[in-house]
């Protein structure tokens, strides 16, 4: 065919452009049609992890109802939400979604309390973080293609996945004993795509957990009223439109909420890369901070959103109860799959490994697992599986 190359985009200065992408660890030809990013964007987009998130929790599982956030719809919108930001800056919008859409691929089953299951169990083997665990998907479990393990990404997106919440600890991550990794510059911050993703998470759950909280009843507007800024978003929506339905009134609360959010952090993003004087993607490194942030006030009233999220919801008893539930799950299975590896299917099994590579490769298989897979395989090789659905009111 025709080479034709992707048309330029007009970038801001200190954005992460694909011609100067310091390329793969693989190298492949380029695209005729799509950049780098692209490329990484579309190649996270096919991925098996990509597709299993649509089967984990986010903070109810997903038994208890079609309507409630995945890992996957979860994803999708902190991308729509990084996306949105990153136009108005400027930057590689590409990037920014690839970092966005790829951020959650190494949570486990049943979320968080899966991750403090494993964490616990590998205690003594390097330990697990979903972070890093997302590294070594897109580096070594994904396996798709003819020449390479992994998803062959850009360093840029290596990067931005590895330091989208800030660098790293020197000691505190599991893939920092990996040779590769002396590949990534780990020590300075991440791009603005890299941050734009992260504060577009914060976004992202803060207002879809009050979404799917109300939903559930565990919430209820009076409690979220707690909240200054909840409570004059909801004077407004009652000011407007007195007398509407909850869902109507949930939806313009989550609405506005998004929007206020996402305008906080352009404008103060803004006011911070003037006040720094950043002129290039190397500036933005150099700092000791992050550049795409909230205003104080605005970052005020998210820790005490945060607050009464934590309280009202992630460890509302009834929460706590399945989460309990789905701890005795995990534990059990990883149990199972310790004692016999011969029940692993054939492709993660390796009877030359040694005691850490062996319960290495049985976390992987096991933080992969959807929600219904491990209650499958759980029901399939040990029986009494518990019921996870949140109990009634």
């Amino acid at each position: 065919m025709q080479n034709v190359r992707p048309s330029p985009r007009l970038l801001a200065p200190f954005a992460m452009h694909p011609k100067n992408s310091r390329g793969r660890r693989i190298p492949e030809p380029s695209s005729a049609t799509r950049t780098a990013f692209q490329r990484d964007r579309d190649r996270i987009v096919h991925s098996t992890a990509f597709r299993r998130l649509t089967h984990k929790t986010q903070v109810f599982i997903s038994t208890d109802g079609d309507h409630f956030r995945t890992r996957l719809t979860h994803s999708l919108e902190v991308a729509q939400i990084a996306g949105s930001i990153a136009r108005v800056l400027s930057l590689d919008e590409d990037l920014t979604e690839a970092v966005a859409l790829s951020h959650d691929f190494g949570h486990t089953p049943f979320g968080h309390e899966g991750e403090d299951v494993l964490d616990r169990l590998m205690a003594d083997y390097g330990g697990f973080d979903h972070n890093v665990q997302a590294y070594r998907i897109v580096t070594r479990l994904e396996r798709r293609y003819a020449h390479f393990d992994g998803l062959n990404l850009t360093f840029e997106t290596l990067e931005g996945l590895v330091k989208h919440n800030g660098p790293p600890e020197p000691d505190a991550l599991l893939f920092l004993t990996d040779p590769e990794v002396g590949d990534l510059d780990l020590t300075c911050q991440a791009g603005l795509e890299a941050q734009t993703a992260a504060i577009s998470d914060d976004i992202a759950y803060n207002a879809h957990d009050i979404d799917d909280g109300l939903r559930s009843g565990l919430l209820c507007f009076e409690t979220l009223r707690e909240v200054p800024l909840i409570a004059e978003i909801l004077a407004g929506v009652d000011a407007e439109a007195p007398g509407i339905d909850a869902a109507r009134r949930t939806h313009e609360l989550v609405r506005r909420l998004l929007t206020r959010m996402i305008e906080d952090v352009i404008a103060e993003t803004v006011r911070r890369i003037a006040r720094a004087g950043i002129a290039t993607s190397a500036d933005v490194a150099a700092q000791p901070g992050p550049m795409v942030a909230f205003s104080d006030p605005m970052a005020a009233s998210e820790r005490a959103l945060k607050r009464l999220l934590f309280a009202n919801l992630y460890r509302h008893p009834r929460v706590l109860e399945v989460r309990e539930r789905a701890a005795r799950v995990m534990a059990e299975l990883f149990e199972v799959y310790a004692s016999d590896p011969s029940l692993l299917p054939a492709s993660w099994r390796d009877e030359a490994d040694g005691d850490a590579r062996r319960l290495r490769r049985t976390c992987d298989y096991i933080a992969g697992m959807t929600d219904r897979f491990a209650l499958t395989e759980h029901r399939r090789l040990i029986g009494g599986t518990p019921d996870l659905s949140t109990p009634s009111a």
